[in-house]
């Protein structure tokens, strides 16, 4: 057996590597699937080493991601990327036997938190054995706070963060201009402009709100309102610490108010939406949570208003509010990253690849011009600071708010620790029972507290 599974890894990696084997078919058919690329110009030339790049790209983001990849390929003479898209569910399984099919692509770009997890089980090249003692030094200042994090497990990295994303509070000027009122900038004022444009006590179901919490924002208002996830000090998970409890009593207070079931179902409509279609933009809500990526569809909407000969739509987004004695500049933050499986055939050309789109090693200009194209935040200040990343905040001032809260301290991801997928997973559930069915927030925070640490504990065996 090759190295990319060492006689003495843990017997719960050895039990996955048995449970991968016996599917041992399916590894031809999808290995075939996945080399299989009918695009002329990722095929590999005679004189390069081709570098077998997995992602997760799909749609429009999908031209972006070939575009880098054509640049890095005309950029040198020594490698070529060869781009291999799986949009959808699986990576995991898909992952795994590959490894243990000892066929696995050179590196992978991911968005889900799986770095401790792949790393736990020693299935990931840690990037100090991909990179010079120099670079691993040079990366502790050149990434973001939250890029380092979001790359580490057990005190080393395992991944390169290349873009990051932050969740802010949108809102309609117009319609806080309508109730007068101006945007909040601590938990009370959201509160109470939300209960001002949607009174409880209405008689006919609201069409609009002011506001109403989104159960898998628990994991933003938690560190708002001052928490913390994971004690790694101590090893153990703290979901049930009370600045946590006292952020989900304050989101199941808008249950509370409007009821239950109303919430759900408004919440519900949301989802019916027509694709991804953005439910601020739509009027069903005054001020919202959400990502960076929504204030490009602003802008997008004020420039089709204004080729009408309309005055476009008022929108504006500052930082989450934070109660006293929270934390400003806050919120949960996570982001995309390239990682190096264990038994890789070509890692100095994933390495470099990594550098080229993450703009480590001088490439800061191909970094700011990916991020320009993708509208996704660089992981680098230095990357941010780029003139051509600097002309896209000129031209679009309302993602430049996102730029600024991605290098704050207080922009924490989920935990690095095992089993971070489904912590992440029960805290929303948490979230969901104490919105949806009353459930007190500290019993709902208390079951899944216990819940993810014996699942952890064991993962650890």
């Amino acid at each position: 057996m090759n190295d990319a599974l060492p006689a003495n890894r843990p017997p719960r990696t050895r039990r996955v590597v048995k449970i991968v084997l016996a599917v041992g078919l399916l590894l031809s058919v999808a290995g075939l699937a996945l080399r299989d690329d009918r695009d002329p110009r990722h095929q590999v030339p005679a004189d390069r080493a081709e570098v077998v790049f997995w992602h997760f790209w799909g749609g429009k983001d999908r031209a972006v991601v070939d575009e880098i990849v054509d640049r890095f390929n005309a950029s040198q003479q020594e490698f070529f990327v060869r781009p291999i898209a799986m949009p959808g569910s699986n990576l995991d399984l898909k992952f795994f036997l590959s490894v243990a099919g000892e066929d696995p692509p050179d590196v992978i770009n991911q968005d889900d938190p799986i770095v401790a997890d792949w790393a736990h089980r020693e299935a990931l090249v840690p990037l100090d054995e991909l990179a010079t003692r120099d670079e691993i030094a040079e990366l502790a200042d050149w990434l973001f706070p939250a890029a380092r994090t979001i790359g580490s497990y057990d005190g080393r990295l395992y991944a390169l963060c290349n873009g990051l994303d932050v969740r802010a509070l949108y809102y309609n000027a117009d319609v806080l201009a309508e109730f007068d009122l101006e945007p909040p900038r601590t938990i009370d004022e959201l509160t109470a402009a939300a209960l001002r444009i949607a009174p409880p006590d209405a008689k006919q179901p609201h069409e609009r709100y002011g506001y109403l919490p989104d159960p898998r924002r628990l994991w933003s208002w938690g560190i708002v309102f001052g928490g913390s996830f994971y004690d790694p000090a101590m090893g153990r998970i703290t979901a049930d610490s009370q600045p946590i409890v006292g952020a989900l009593s304050w989101m199941a207070s808008f249950s509370h108010a409007y009821g239950a079931d109303q919430v759900a179902r408004f919440r519900k409509g949301d989802q019916a939406l027509p694709g991804a279609a953005f439910p601020l933009l739509e009027g069903r809500y005054a001020m919202i949570m959400d990502g960076q990526w929504r204030a490009a569809e602003i802008t997008a909407v004020q420039q089709a208003a204004r080729r009408r000969g309309q005055s476009p739509p008022n929108y504006g987004v500052v930082p989450l509010p934070a109660p006293p004695g929270g934390k400003q500049d806050a919120g949960w933050v996570n982001g995309n990253f390239f990682v190096v499986p264990r038994g890789a055939r070509n890692t100095r050309g994933a390495w470099a690849f990594m550098k080229f789109w993450s703009g480590f090693g001088g490439h800061e200009a191909e970094a700011a011009r990916a991020c320009a194209a993708g509208g996704w935040i660089p992981a680098s200040a230095q990357v941010v600071a780029h003139p051509k990343f600097q002309a896209y905040l000129a031209a679009n001032p309302m993602f430049a708010t996102f730029v600024e809260l991605a290098g704050s301290p207080n922009q924490v991801p989920t935990p690095g620790v095992v089993g971070a997928q489904f912590l992440q997973d029960e805290v929303t559930r948490a979230a969901e029972d104490a919105m949806y069915k009353l459930v007190p927030p500290e019993e709902a925070l208390r079951q899944i507290t216990r819940r993810v640490q014996i699942r952890m504990e064991a993962a650890r065996e």
